[in-house]
């Protein structure tokens, strides 16, 4: 698709109310990083943008949010297109067909919601087609609600696999973990599935004799809970825009 010609200008209103909303978020995490010791640049934001318009996103970016994530590809890569040249990292954070796969090569700086073989074969495939390594996290099923994500059992198997999908600097490169917890807007009880998902990456890393940097764990709710517990990705949708518009 081509790029379209005129960006998508926010209204003055509109532009203010979401550079203060994203200056309330970083507050926030400075302040979950100070009482966990650690240093505010060790946790990227990242700014979960599904439903809401291009004109968003180019506001945030005016206010100097880098960092967006979207969950359906039908609807990220329009976007991707309306704002093309601007200083975006477009990260994947939905359930990902394999049929997909083709359409995501060169156009997420990182996909956190590998969960299959098949998914990984298909997508390592598409990124060496196009001469690039893809950045990839594996979700983690925590929860017997949760759907999504490969089982704890299958993980360390899962991700044995993944490792072998990179080949002369293309394919496949595994970055860490992510994890939906089955609880929502419960930072409390949603602490223990942070820990444990740390505990896993830990495990895993040392297993694997493979660095495995990241954590995405964390969202409106919970985000301060989750970076407490050792996230170094959070996703923020609903403090950051507000209300999430229905789907069209």
């Amino acid at each position: 698709m081509a790029a379209t010609n005129t960006l998508p200008k926010p209204t003055a209103t509109r532009a203010r109310e979401l550079a203060a909303r994203l200056d309330a978020v970083k507050g926030r995490m400075a302040r979950a990083c100070q009482r966990a010791g650690r240093d505010p640049d060790s946790v990227r934001l990242v700014a979960v943008s599904k439903f809401h318009p291009a004109s968003d996103i180019l506001a945030l970016v005016e206010a100097g949010q880098r960092d967006f994530a979207e969950s359906y590809v039908q609807e990220a890569l329009p976007k991707q297109d309306q704002l093309v040249g601007q200083d975006i990292l477009w990260h994947f954070v939905g359930g990902l067909q394999t049929k997909k796969a083709k359409a995501m090569a060169g156009r997420f700086v990182l996909v956190h919601s590998l969960d299959t073989e098949k998914l990984a074969v298909e997508l390592a495939r598409r990124s060496a087609d196009a001469g690039m390594l893809q950045s990839v996290l594996i979700e983690v099923n925590l929860g017997e609600e949760q759907k999504a994500g490969v089982d704890e059992a299958d993980l360390a198997d899962l991700a044995g696999q993944v490792l072998a999908l990179r080949d002369d600097g293309v394919g496949l490169d595994l970055q860490g973990l992510m994890c939906l917890p089955p609880v929502f807007d419960a930072p409390e009880e949603a602490r223990p599935y942070f820990a444990h998902l740390r505990e896993l990456r830990d495990e895993l890393s040392a297993s694997l004799d493979a660095p495995l940097p990241h954590l995405s764990m964390g969202m409106t709710g919970d985000f301060e809970a989750a970076i407490e517990e050792g996230a170094t990705i959070i996703r923020v949708g609903t403090s950051i825009f507000g209300p999430r518009p229905r789907k069209a």
